[in-house]
């Protein structure tokens, strides 16, 4: 049998520990355990990655050395205050992640971990998050009654209760110095004014993706490059801006996932005088399954529906025999159906082992396929 206190202690235990996976919730990780399991990694390391509001990520020192696992909320050094996070990344993965993007910056130059979020700090930081809805409205209204041509996206709010950061998309230069004076007067914080693109304010926003899944601004991804029309044209989709935008109104970030894959496919792939003559007729060329590397043809004298498919290796025979003025009789010895196709074909193994004998940067690929087919490149960049 226990005691009052004992079940008194107890309770609160239980009370604590569901206010602190509720604020979990409001958090979402976007982070997993990339490299290998944590239980085989140096525990020496004091970098730890902390995860914010929306996407926004930092790295600190654990100086303090304390116990830290994924998904714990800390108290973290800003310049004014402090800030709480939640713990994404510990130990060797940090640090690997760290050096990956920060480089020789040293250890000790790092903000360091105050402590573990207490029972005050997690209050204080839900009142905090409980004002920026209220705070997004009205600053809306003032934007609007000062007449700034600028669009207010979200506010975030520090820790500490003492700190609010508006961000905003424009596409001039706005002179604000008005608005942060009416915005600290009137919800008594310090303000901060931040620029961001559309790309960033999608993944604040989030949603869900032509895929069917989430976002991956909103997910996983935090580093947006340019994407150019010219990823759609090299994997052979249609070059339509307004089918291959994503919700950003910009072309999709996932356009570059497997354009390497693509540039390297098409490095012996035939571009130019692609017909091919045969005593039968010309066959016109229609169009090309570069993984697959299989060219289909068309003849003269049958409908456009009427495809031969012809390997690549088969297509280049037939050229060389061409410019010596030799007609082949026929385009393939024995014509292959869709299924027989990918067996006899599509050889991942093959190939895997010609595309990694080939280590080239993706602009070098570029710049041979833009010679191979006529255009210029990097004149047809969007977003």
């Amino acid at each position: 049998m226990s005691c009052s206190a004992c079940s008194c202690r107890s309770s609160i235990v239980r009370k604590a520990d569901q206010e602190s996976e509720s604020l979990r919730e409001t958090t979402k990780l976007t982070t997993s355990n990339w490299l290998v399991p944590e239980t085989y990694l140096d525990n020496d390391s004091q970098v730890v990655e902390i995860q914010f509001k929306n996407t926004r990520k930092g790295f600190y020192r654990n100086s303090h050395q304390c116990a830290l696992v994924k998904g714990d909320l800390v108290a973290v050094q800003t310049s004014q205050g402090h800030d709480i996070g939640m713990v994404s990344l510990t130990r060797r993965l940090a640090w690997v992640q760290w050096k990956r993007k920060k480089g020789e910056k040293p250890v000790n130059q790092l903000p360091i971990i105050y402590r573990k979020a207490t029972r005050h700090d997690r209050e204080v930081y839900r009142t905090a998050m409980s004002r920026e809805h209220t705070v997004l409205q009205r600053s809306r209204v003032l934007i609007s009654e000062l007449g700034l041509s600028m669009k207010l996206s979200d506010v975030e709010f520090q820790g500490d209760n003492t700190k609010a950061t508006f961000y905003y998309i424009a596409e001039n230069r706005v002179d604000f110095r008005v608005l942060i004076r009416a915005l600290a007067q009137e919800f008594r914080v310090r303000v901060e004014m931040k620029q961001i693109g559309v790309r960033q304010e999608a993944g604040m926003v989030g949603g869900i993706g032509s895929c069917g899944r989430e976002l991956c601004c909103s997910s996983w991804k935090s580093n947006f490059q340019t994407v150019s029309m010219e990823s759609a044209s090299v994997q052979d989709l249609p070059t339509n801006a307004q089918k291959l935008a994503g919700q950003c109104g910009k072309l999709k970030c996932c356009l570059s996932y497997e354009l390497n894959t693509y540039l390297e496919a098409k490095q012996d792939i035939p571009v130019k005088l692609l017909e091919l003559e045969t005593t039968t007729g010309t066959a016109f060329h229609q169009k090309t399954d570069s993984l697959q590397r299989i060219m289909y043809y068309s003849m003269a004298d049958s409908h456009a529906n009427q495809l031969i498919p012809v390997p690549v290796d088969r297509v280049r025979e037939i050229m060389a025999l061409n410019k010596k003025g030799i007609r082949v009789e026929q385009l393939v010895e024995k014509p292959l159906s869709v299924k027989q196709e990918a067996v006899e074909y599509l050889r991942p193994e093959e190939s895997v082992q010609r595309f990694s004998n080939k280590k080239l940067k993706r602009k070098d690929l570029f710049r041979s396929f833009s010679s191979s087919s006529g255009k210029e490149p990097g004149k047809t960049r969007i977003g």
